[in-house]
């Protein structure tokens, strides 16, 4: 039976005593306490574990029948192939008990990093998706992309904003509609490559670790496409954290991940930011905190670059 969480995120003692004690012995000492970080929509446990013996590691657990048990798994296999130099984590192990399944990441020692106009934490990001995205994906890693199905290709919104707009709809995006719908219905044949894809990238999904700088983590989205996909993802981001749209739209003109495919970079943030504007306005999913909220302001600043490259 699926375990649901009371308040966002499921707990280091919702874990079945099995488990915990599986992970304690492979761990090779006892678990002292349990720390959830800020940040991420998912429900199921995500949390620095800290041991007896002063380590600490990341352990993400679900039962077998949870829906986000099979990201996990898939995060864990994706960590296994990147290339070395990759910007992610040491995956430590998988332990399966008590019908749950527990990944186990090496612990990043630092906070999420500054996206503002004023930290050089945005500059050694976009830095680290030219090196990830200049080659195409190594053949382990393209075979493990493919066990997983992208959903990228099926992002959409615009569509149906078009065919019954709400009334409360921007005005910048009242105006752009039916190119905005045009340009998400061109992303699906676009949406294929052979380059590495994060698929997820947000400052609370990377860590500035004190030894490693910028990491990115949660790769449970991973998956391969174009160049543009985790760079164009990216850039609203950067406006949420302070940049000016202009300065972010001419930033994707320039950057080796968006320049050499325009229209391919226009199509993903048209198809993105229609999924953000149409998601925004359900209902927020059981365990999911938040998720609406961001959703809403970063479809607003999605569409405040894609105001820019249409005009």
């Amino acid at each position: 039976m699926p375990v649901t969480p009371t308040s966002g995120r499921l707990q280091w003692t919702d874990v079945p005593p099995p488990l915990r004690a599986r992970l304690e012995d492979a761990l090779g000492s006892p678990v002292t306490s349990a720390v959830t970080p800020k940040g991420g929509f998912g429900h199921q446990l995500a949390a620095t574990l800290n041991l007896a013996d002063g380590r600490q590691v990341f352990v993400k657990a679900a039962p077998d029948d949870d829906p986000l048990t099979a990201a996990n798994v898939h995060e864990a296999a994706v960590l296994d192939v990147l290339p070395p130099g990759a910007p992610a984590p040491e995956l430590l192990g998988i332990h399966p008990a008590a019908d749950w399944i527990a990944v186990v990441i090496a612990h990043l020692d630092g906070p999420h990093p500054d996206l503002s106009p004023a930290s050089g934490d945005a500059a050694q990001t976009w830095a680290l998706l030219d090196k990830l995205t200049s080659s195409p994906a190594t053949a382990p890693y393209a075979a493990v992309a493919s066990n997983a199905p992208s959903t990228t290709a099926a992002l959409h919104g615009w569509d149906e904003l078009l065919a019954d707009p709400p009334g409360d709809l921007a005005p910048v995006a009242r105006a752009h509609l039916p190119q905005l719908a045009e340009l998400e219905a061109t992303w699906p044949t676009l949406a294929h490559g052979n380059r590495i894809v994060h698929g997820d990238l947000r400052a609370d999904n990377m860590v500035r670790d004190h030894n490693r700088g910028v990491t990115f983590v949660d790769w449970a989205h991973a998956t391969t496409g174009p160049a543009c996909i985790d760079a164009a993802s990216l850039a609203p981001q950067l406006v949420l954290a302070g940049h000016a749209p202009a300065d972010i739209s001419h930033l994707l003109h320039q950057h080796p991940a968006t320049a050499t495919n325009p229209e391919t970079t226009t199509a993903f943030l048209a198809a993105l930011t229609g999924h953000w504007h149409r998601n925004a306005r359900k209902p927020a999913p059981p365990g999911a905190l938040g998720l609406r909220n961001y959703q809403h302001h970063a479809a607003a600043a999605g569409l405040a670059i894609l105001d820019y490259r249409l005009s």
